[in-house]
């Protein structure tokens, strides 16, 4: 009994070690001395989780390890030790996050992992740290995997939404779903990282953004009607008007799958209804760029087929009927295979045909 009580004691070392020496890389005079310490300490406990090619891992020696972790609050650390990792034990730190965020004891009876409940129970900071990891370069990879593997839990999402920035202890009971972000959270600072961050900062922030406000539809679907104004003031100011090509391209792209998923209609209706959305759009149409032209045709298309369209968007829309009816049937004509895009297409040209002499208001 001695014996097996000393291997556990071990493994439970092995968490609370790592925990201790994470704080010294802070420092730059202990950092080389550390580095080489914590990076055998994460490799060790990457294999007790994982197992190696001349050992499995033992399901005792694994649970009482994630056990271990979540106890000694290792998760945090890493999240907020990360980008001063060496290159391996970022790769490590990875592979222990999602390991032991995925891993559930056998005939437990919660619908989470335990480590799940207790990052949105009690450590919430753990969520808001790894995505301040897009602050350095060195992290971007890591916390990005490790985020996306944390959103397939919608508390999670929720946690990222809601935070609010300031130093009040999030409580995701206490949470007001109906309440208008400050726009100082964490959630918000996607949009800096995004649009001016290198182009790995930017295309992994994007690819997590773009999970935040599609995986968990009706949580994100909410929270973007009741901060409608906000978000998309800045998704069309930092994100659709980007210089960079590729952040330009898919959030037009993304723009138009919100528009056009029936989870968030009333978001669409609100949309569609402004005027000044309807000029962006147009204005996006003459781009000299295919793929953006392209991608601005399937959010168009939203303001062209909506059947109760608002008093200035029709005014536009008629105001400029003959010049859209000399556009669209060569627009993007190398498409012509394209049948869906093709009838598409022809359908705008007669909803634009048939629209009134002039605008009528709705009853």
């Amino acid at each position: 009994m001695a014996f097996l009580f000393g291997r556990r004691q071990a493994r439970q070392d092995l968490a609370r070690s790592a925990r201790d020496l994470l704080p010294r890389m802070w420092d730059t005079i202990q950092q080389p001395k550390v580095e080489d310490e914590i990076s055998k300490l994460l490799s060790q406990i990457k294999i007790t989780l994982q197992g190696s090619q001349d050992a499995d891992s033992s399901p005792e020696n694994v649970a009482q390890l994630v056990s271990s972790i979540i106890q000694e609050d290792l998760l945090y650390h890493l999240a907020h030790t990360l980008h001063l990792l060496p290159f391996e034990s970022r790769k490590d730190s990875q592979t222990i996050f999602s390991y032991v965020l995925r891993f559930k004891p056998p005939l437990s009876s919660s619908p989470n992992p335990p480590a799940v409940d207790y990052v949105v129970g009690q450590r919430p900071e753990i969520v808001v740290e790894l995505c301040k990891g897009y602050n350095q370069r060195e992290s971007v990879m890591p916390c990005g995997v490790i985020l996306r593997e944390a959103l397939k839990h919608e508390d999670i999402a929720v946690i990222i939404l809601y935070d609010q920035g300031d130093d009040e202890k999030f409580n995701i009971e206490t949470v007001s779903e109906n309440a208008l972000s400050s726009g100082n959270g964490i959630f918000w600072q996607f949009f800096r990282w995004i649009d001016r961050g290198s182009f790995e900062t930017s295309a992994d922030a994007f690819t997590t953004f773009r999970e935040v406000i599609t995986r968990h539809k009706q949580i994100a679907s909410h929270y973007l009607a009741v901060n409608f104004d906000l978000f998309f003031s800045k998704y069309h100011e930092e994100l659709v008007g980007s210089s960079s090509y590729v952040t330009k391209r898919q959030s037009i792209k993304l723009l138009g799958e919100i528009l056009l998923d029936r989870a968030n209609y009333n978001i669409m209706t609100v949309y569609v209804d402004q005027a000044d959305h309807l000029k962006m759009c147009m204005n996006l149409l003459k781009d000299d760029r295919r793929m953006i032209q392209y991608e601005a045709f399937h959010v168009f298309k939203v303001f062209v087929a909506n059947p109760n369209k608002s008093f200035g968007v029709q005014k536009i829309l008629i105001n400029n009927r003959e010049k859209l009816l000399k556009f669209l049937p060569g627009f993007l004509d190398e498409r012509g295979d394209d049948d869906q895009f093709s009838d598409e297409k022809s359908f705008l040209i007669r909803q634009i045909e048939t629209l009134p002499p002039a605008p009528v208001e709705r009853r």
